[in-house]
């Protein structure tokens, strides 16, 4: 039904604009925030239990044989790829680190709000073991210790940033943007739904 001049009366065909629908920058950078710090303590906090409980090279089954706690110390990267490349690794993970701080300003998507906490707790998870622990500063062994049958050694930090690549390739098929705008085969924008 259409009122004079053609205004809906209708609350069902009235639709709100995209920009309205999105969250503000400062919640986005908030959720963020929140979703790293505490993937981040997390992390940090079950890397320092890892260490104070586990005997390095001894297995302790969690359920059964599918998953089990396993010490072990990667100076290289993931499935213990460049060990002798610990420093340039240590740079890399600052690198990434700054660039996506920098990226996490442009967010316009809750979706990528929460990828981008995740990325940047697993980045500093284990940036923090590259920094911090034995040998030494910008050498250090990052603590691995959940083991499954045929796959290498991980941590809270390593699912983080899988589950980080994940949702930025969910968000990257669905043609989202950065700042939650919609890229239609055209390549005309759109709202983020």
């Amino acid at each position: 039904m259409q009122a004079a001049r053609g205004t809906s009366l209708n609350s069902s065909e009235t639709t709100t604009p995209p920009s309205a629908r999105r969250p503000s920058p400062a919640r986005l950078i908030g959720l963020v925030a929140g979703i790293a710090l505490t993937a981040y303590v997390v992390d940090v906090g079950t890397k320092v239990l890892a260490v104070a409980r586990l005997e390095p090279g001894a297995s302790y089954p969690l359920v059964g044989d599918l998953l089990q706690l396993h010490l072990t110390r990667n100076p290289g990267a993931a499935f213990s790829t460049g060990t002798e490349y610990t420093v340039a690794l240590t740079c890399i993970a600052i690198t990434a680190l700054l660039v996506v701080l920098y990226l996490s300003r442009r967010l316009g998507s809750v979706v990528w709000a929460i990828a981008f906490g995740l990325l940047l707790a697993g980045i500093a998870g284990n940036l923090t073991d590259r920094l911090f622990r034995s040998p030494g500063v910008l050498r250090g062994h990052v603590i691995d210790f959940l083991m499954l049958p045929n796959w290498p050694i991980f941590n809270v930090a390593d699912i983080c940033i899988n589950a980080a690549a994940v949702l930025i390739l969910v968000q990257a098929f669905r043609g989202v943007r950065l700042d939650g705008t919609r890229t239609t085969s055209d390549e005309t924008p759109e709202g983020d739904a």
